[in-house]
């Protein structure tokens, strides 16, 4: 589709090529090599990034997992079961002990929370309401013929079919029915929702790349109902609670008081 013609394992060697050559350049040496994929010749970066992004690398094949463990700095995974996710947390970080790395995990996940468990559920009701089965056999078709790891066990969570899609308390796998990539989301009241991000990090995620539909709303909803109480259970804390204390502000507590003792 794209004119590439390597096959997984040779895109996979390019990228670790690519990773090692960027972390070279961002030492601010010039750098020379010649590689299988790429050649320079003492090739400098005009402005050098400060401070130095982290790489967030995810991939589920043991090609991608040799990767990352050489590279990332957070290895991320889509919203396995926490079971699978602790699985695959502890085999790369064997993978890149024995490298002299330790990476932090991220996943990548969507939610669906509410007041309640039924509007959560409901809502979720509602949007797989809006897809047809013809749509879900073209989705499910064209997405059969990736060749990524990642996405043949997003597929295998949701098995092509609305029915028995919440595959683990409150995880459900009705978005990988019509998306690629994600394909699962949080769904429960505000506290179910906050019992299954401590789920999975006890299995080892310290870092959680979240949306939903419509992405806005949804953004407001996880931030006014899940995050004051992953906050209350010591789970999380404003990054900058001086200038947005409210975002941080446990139930019961008014934001003008808590903005006053910041």
């Amino acid at each position: 589709m794209y004119g590439d013609y390597l096959d997984k394992d040779a895109r996979y060697a390019r990228c670790a090529e690519f990773l090692t050559i960027v972390r070279a350049l961002w030492s601010g040496q010039p750098v020379t090599v010649d590689g299988e994929h790429y050649q320079l010749s003492d090739a400098v970066l005009a402005q050098l990034p400060d401070p130095l992004p982290l790489v967030y690398f995810g991939g589920s094949s043991p090609a991608a997992l040799q990767v990352a463990a050489r590279h990332a700095d957070v290895y991320l995974t889509w919203g396995e079961p926490p079971s699978a996710v602790a699985e695959k947390v502890a085999r790369v970080r064997d993978l890149a002990a024995r490298q002299g790395r330790a990476p932090a995990f991220g996943l990548r996940v969507h939610t669906i929370a509410r007041d309640t468990a039924e509007e959560a559920w409901a809502e979720a009701d509602r949007l797989l309401a809006g897809i047809s089965e013809e749509r879900i056999r073209t989705v499910q078709d064209g997405l059969r013929r990736s060749e990524s790891e990642g996405q043949r066990r997003m597929l295998a969570l949701n098995g092509g079919t609305k029915v028995g899609l919440e595959i683990h308390p409150n995880l459900w796998a009705g978005v990988g029915l019509v998306r690629g990539g994600a394909g699962t989301a949080l769904v429960g009241s505000h506290q179910q929702v906050a019992d299954l991000i401590e789920e999975y990090a006890e299995a080892g995620v310290t870092e959680f790349v979240l949306s939903g539909y419509p992405h806005l709303e949804e953004a407001y909803r996880f931030g006014e109902g899940v995050l004051p109480e992953l906050t209350r259970r010591g789970r999380w804390r404003h990054p900058a609670p001086g200038r947005h204390a409210t975002a941080a502000v446990p139930f019961g507590v008014p934001a003008t008081a808590a903005g006053r003792a910041s």
